[in-house]
């Protein structure tokens, strides 16, 4: 019984915080949600050292942090045959053939969107 009480205890502290970090799903046309997406895919080109810029193929996973707005996506991405500052990436053909590159990415976005203030918490790339 005596030995019992701690755990209860420890839970009973720590159980708010560790149950406050699950992410939640949210929809994928959430405004906030679609600002983070641009954010990462803009932070994912800048960083990334080809010349020619990536977009947006399809968004898998789309959640937010319980009353937090950090959001967690999973996004796979396709090399255009536009360079990174190309005025309009979304319109720009994908490569094909030797060219052709996709990737999958897991970003985290901590955003202030009212404050237009996002950071990228963790990215993580896997060339397809």
């Amino acid at each position: 019984m005596f030995l019992k009480a701690p755990l209860l205890l420890g839970l009973l502290v720590l159980g708010p915080h560790v149950c406050s970090s699950n992410f939640v799903d949210i929809s994928k046309s959430s405004s906030f949600f679609a600002m983070c997406v641009e954010f990462a895919m803009f932070q994912f080109n800048q960083a990334h050292p080809d010349e020619y810029a990536y977009k947006l193929l399809w968004v898998g996973r789309s959640q937010r942090k319980r009353w937090t707005m950090t959001f967690l996506m999973d996004l796979e991405m396709g090399r255009t045959i536009c360079k990174k500052y190309a005025e309009d990436i979304e319109n720009c053909p994908l490569q094909e053939g030797p060219g052709e590159k996709k990737v999958d990415c897991t970003f985290i976005v901590d955003a202030r969107p009212w404050f237009s203030q996002f950071t990228l918490m963790n990215s993580t790339c896997m060339q397809k």
